[in-house]
């Protein structure tokens, strides 16, 4: 199995030297086969070159100009993967990277699943660190857009998804969503599509601020929702 790692980034220079040598020396140890792939989203503070002047195995930066959001990072570095297995997780490494391998190892034991999606309502410290205030945000966030999209699963906004090769491509090509509200159409899509999905507790290791306003983005999210919902719908 080739495991495909894609960590999108924006701005990212204060840690993401950091982030290369973790993500490249867990892969080489776990995975006979990888790939690591940064894709630069506009940014504006050398992060790209830092990546490249850390001459890792088997890594590579995909940048453009200007930043266009997260959703069109993680589809850039989807659609440019060759592995078996793509996976995403962010620059900050907030889950760990033993969840790479558990992933892999899900789809291993669960031929019918095309992805799987990470859950920290699943997992009993899923919330651990997180202060009142930022947990009741988070887990009414994601109730709010799991209603409206009509989603059953448990945690569709986690920032740790994997996805088999085909599928990863078939979805992706298909999304539309630039910004954060990517993760629920691609969701929607393999729902769509008729892709298996398991879902895989997991929780947040590396606390930083959230870039997540939830009145204001609760709103545009549910407007992008409504959207994503008609165009998928009519499309055949």
């Amino acid at each position: 199995m080739k495991l495909s790692l894609i960590v999108p980034m924006y701005n990212e220079i204060s840690i993401i030297e950091h982030t290369v040598h973790v993500y490249a020396d867990y892969l080489g140890k776990t995975f006979s086969d990888w790939e690591l792939i940064f894709v630069d989203d506009g940014s504006v503070d050398g992060s790209a070159a830092a990546v490249e002047a850390v001459h890792a195995p088997n890594t590579r930066v995909i940048s453009y100009q200007p930043n266009r959001g997260k959703g069109n990072a993680v589809k850039t570095g989807m659609l440019a993967a060759a592995g078996d297995v793509a996976m995403f997780l962010d620059a900050d490494i907030a889950y760990g990277t033993e969840v790479i391998e558990r992933a892999a190892k899900l789809m291993e034991e669960h031929p019918e699943a095309s992805l799987v999606i990470g859950s920290r309502p699943l997992h009993p410290e899923g919330y651990a660190g997180y202060t009142f205030i930022r947990k009741l945000a988070s887990k009414t966030y994601i109730k709010v857009l799991n209603v409206a999209g009509g989603f059953k699963l448990s945690d569709s906004q986690c920032g740790c998804k994997a996805y088999r090769g085909p599928a990863a491509h078939e979805i992706f090509s298909r999304v539309e969503t630039n910004g954060f509200a990517f993760d629920f159409e691609t969701l929607l899509w393999a729902q769509k599509l008729g892709y298996g999905i398991v879902e895989m507790p997991v929780k947040i290791v590396n606390h930083r601020e959230s870039k997540v306003n939830v009145v204001r983005d609760t709103f545009r999210m549910l407007k992008e929702l409504r959207a994503m919902k008609q165009r998928i719908r009519k499309a055949k």
